[in-house]
């Protein structure tokens, strides 16, 4: 069974087709990536996903569950995380804290419990501060625990940013573009990364325009034009497609 369900999908923008009746799914602990031209309708597809935009027809299911058009903090809820193509991470705030913040929707005590400082609250943080902790281990960056997050490097940065999404417990994760401004090393330790993710059990939906790093980590691909899904299949298989490579050969991906 997919644990995302995308179906016949239409955002418009006046009279531009941004995403038009693309269909698709996302199998359970699979990496799919989603690739295209500029203009193709990527990144519109993930804010209708993750609920930043709302359609104007179609569906989108996660785990069978109807997700369309719901806010973007109610997606989050439901188990899906999203990072950024430009990193978001606070500013004056250490990688550690930053982390932690992502972790907070998954807690309970509630915003009076917080202020009244009761004793689940302290629970509750010692959890965050140690599932956050676990995380950065994992991710091999513990030693920056206490840096400024947006001082480092911006290979680490974009690390920490995947680090505070897993620290929501997501079962599906959505990349977008995460090897943007990375050089060719920073990019070869983010496949590590992104396979490391995904062999701990979380789906991966990832756009992306670095096409090595694509063939080389997808399990399967969705290609767009124009808004319009135009083929899907293995990576062997897009990259023999007649009508991916002339899009490509037509149009400089940037």
């Amino acid at each position: 069974m997919s644990i995302l369900e995308v179906e016949n999908l239409n955002r418009s923008f006046g009279g531009l087709h941004a995403v038009n009746d693309v269909t698709f799914d996302v199998m359970p602990k699979q990496i799919k990536a989603v690739i295209g031209p500029n203009g193709a309708g990527k990144t519109t597809l993930f804010n209708l996903i993750a609920g930043a935009l709302e359609s104007d027809s179609g569906e989108v299911k996660f785990q069978g569950t109807r997700i369309t058009n719901l806010p973007s903090h109610r997606v989050a809820e439901q188990g899906i995380a999203r990072t950024f193509q430009n990193i978001k991470l606070y500013s004056n705030m250490t990688v550690l804290e930053n982390v932690m913040i992502g972790r907070h929707v998954r807690t309970g005590a509630g915003f009076f419990a917080g202020l009244m400082n009761f004793p689940k609250t302290w629970k509750e943080e010692r959890e965050i501060h140690e599932k956050s902790m676990e995380l950065i281990e994992m991710l091999g960056i513990a030693e920056l625990a206490d840096s400024d997050a947006t001082s480092l490097a911006f290979g680490q940065q974009r690390t920490v940013e995947f680090a505070r999404a897993l620290a929501m417990e997501p079962e599906l994760l959505l990349l977008d573009e995460p090897a943007a401004g990375l050089n060719i090393y920073e990019t070869a330790e983010i496949a590590e990364t992104i396979r490391k993710i995904r062999d701990w059990g979380i789906t991966i939906l990832i756009i992306e325009h670095d096409m090595s790093l694509v063939m080389d980590i997808s399990d399967e691909i969705t290609v767009l034009s124009s808004g319009k899904k135009i083929a899907e299949g293995l990576p062997e298989e897009i990259q023999r497609n007649e009508e991916v490579i002339k899009i490509y050969l037509g149009e400089e991906d940037a």
